[in-house]
């Protein structure tokens, strides 16, 4: 049988495996643009679950170790890569929902659950990734537990065809075949299933590499109690988990967060499952902590005096640890959260009405519980998020059943330009219905043109490309490839251009670019199109893209 214990140790040992080859998966990566790489965003979503592992005792079941399990993944998902990982975890949790251990037939019911939360998470499942390697496992997994097998040989044929699996997605997927590669997310979950083999093979947690641990994104403006006024109403904000108790005095929740509204404000009381999320600003920490005992065992109990935090803030001195995102009351209809990088954009997105905005871009992609806080720190009842990029979408998404005392509603905008002209079309008069259609249709009109260097050597649509070459991207397809930044955006913004059709250029230049070059781009371009044509030049202050250039 398959212990609680087992389950926790199994969740490190992976979260270890995954780390200590990240890199390795991360170069699995075809596409030559430097991005969210999958090995990072699936280390560093499984990392949360193996931290809220390590706090559980060894006698937990595994119905309760694989239901915390599934919360730190939700919340910690990262990349479309850390979401689908979530999912499958989350279908295992509800496999072994009131288990104390798993038999045979407990593991395959999880791999089926697992699979089947995942491709319906996927509008268009795509086979020879991720999906198609925990099928196949799913798959052996259900024909091993009906021939009456142990959990072990269970687990071992699914590790089994997984691998059998992640050898045959260059056959499925053309552009890994060109590559020499298996996929990416595939190899990940294998690495995940390795690190549980190891401990229920020879009860051996896989150790960390020195080295091979990651830093997470961390949102901006969080330090809000450094900006507050010395006047604070609420001086002490609390912030913990409940593990609830079967047999509390208390199961409501609504109760609990009617109590700290009377005793205090920015309170968070998220229902969970087995788990209740608090956060309050009070002047009675003592009675919040009683009244959440109420309902179970707290964990992760963090106490902060913010006078204390503000009188050192205001003299320069660091807590050393990072401040927690503000809590705000819905008192506006509607607010905004935007997700961009560079302190240009950052400036610019508050402009035109952010309430918050989450650090995150390419090369790292913020959590769920990143953009979660972020919502949780806009003052309106309906809160609109604009991921500004492909691989944040699915993670924004998580955040529309977690986010209380507020409606989600996620724009699912891929680049920066393209959320910029959504919050441009707002209507304050207009429902949040309207706005959402007349926003994404502003979105859909604009064409989006970047300029970056490549990752890795390459071949994508039988074009070869060196490592360091310049790329010019339209619309996410590599169009251009050359040694001059300002050539390839010239020509990049030139063929999205449409005469009659297009008359806004804006070109935002990044930390390694400036204005001289932008300029001299705006300079080709007029000499081009002429009076066609008004263009705008914007310090973005972006990472990664020396351009990002909006046609409409």
């Amino acid at each position: 049988m398959i212990t609680g214990k087992m389950f926790r140790d199994g969740i490190i040992s992976a979260s270890n495996n995954i780390a200590n080859s990240r890199q390795a998966v991360d170069a699995l990566n075809v596409f030559p643009v430097p991005d969210g790489d999958t090995g990072t965003n699936m280390s560093m979503t499984i990392g949360a679950a193996a931290k809220e592992m390590s706090i559980l005792p060894d006698d937990c079941t595994i119905g309760e170790a694989s239901n915390r399990c599934a919360s730190a993944l939700l919340r910690g998902a990262r990349g479309n890569s850390g979401v689908i990982l979530s999912l499958i975890f989350r279908g295992f949790s509800k496999a072994f929902k009131g288990l104390d251990e798993a038999d045979g037939k407990a593991i395959a019911r999880a791999f089926a659950e697992g699979v089947d939360a995942a491709y319906k998470a996927v509008m268009k499942p795509t086979e020879g990734t991720i999906l198609t390697v925990v099928r196949k496992a799913s798959e052996a997994a259900q024909e091993c537990a009906k021939a009456g097998n142990s959990p072990m040989e269970v687990c071992h044929m699914a590790l089994r065809a997984a691998k059998e699996a992640l050898a045959k997605t260059p056959e499925q997927l053309p552009v890994l075949k060109q590559a020499g590669v298996v996929d990416a997310g595939g190899q990940g979950f294998v690495l995940i299933l390795q690190g549980f083999e190891s401990v229920f093979d020879n009860e051996t947690v896989v150790q960390p590499i020195k080295g091979s641990e990651v830093t997470p994104v961390s949102t901006p403006d969080k330090g809000a109690v450094a900006q507050a006024s010395d006047d604070i109403k609420f001086g002490y904000c609390s912030e913990f988990l409940i593990e609830k108790s079967p047999a509390a005095k208390e199961k409501d929740a609504i109760r609990l967060r009617a109590f700290l509204e009377s005793i205090g404000d920015c309170v968070v009381v998220v229902d969970d499952s087995d788990i209740i999320k608090v956060h309050v600003h009070s002047n009675e920490p003592g009675n919040v902590i009683q009244a959440a005992l109420k309902y179970g065992q707290l964990i992760n109990i963090k106490i902060d005096n913010m006078r204390y935090q503000h009188r050192n803030a205001q003299e320069g001195v660091k807590d050393g640890e990072e401040p927690v995102n503000p809590v705000a009351e819905p008192v506006n209809d509607f607010g905004f959260v935007a997700v961009c990088a560079g302190d240009g954009l950052t400036e610019l997105f508050k402009d035109i009405g952010a309430d918050v905005v989450v650090s995150g871009g390419q090369t790292m992609n913020p959590s769920t519980d990143d953009i979660l806080n972020a919502v949780m720190a806009t003052p309106a009842k309906t809160v609109f998020v604009l991921p500004n990029n492909k691989n944040i979408i699915m993670a924004a998404e998580q955040t529309i059943s977690l986010a209380q005392g507020r409606e989600v509603r996620v724009l699912p905008t891929k680049t920066v330009p393209q959320g910029i002209s959504a919050m441009l079309m707002f209507d304050e008069g207009a429902d949040a219905d309207e706005n959402q259609m007349t926003m994404m249709e502003a979105a859909e009109n604009v064409s989006t043109a970047q300029v970056t260097f490549a990752a890795r050597d390459s071949e994508v649509e039988g074009r070869e490309i060196k490592q360091g070459e310049i790329m010019g991207l339209c619309n996410g397809k590599i169009r251009f490839i050359g040694k001059s930044v300002a050539d390839v955006a010239f020509r990049s913004a030139d063929r999205l251009f449409k005469k009659n059709q297009s008359s806004i250029i804006t070109i935002i230049y990044g930390e390694d670019a400036d204005e001289e070059t932008a300029k001299a781009v705006e300079e080709k371009l007029r000499a081009k199109h002429g009076d066609d044509v008004e263009i705008r030049i914007v310090n973005g202050g972006q990472p990664i893209y020396y351009f990002i250039i909006s046609v409409e």
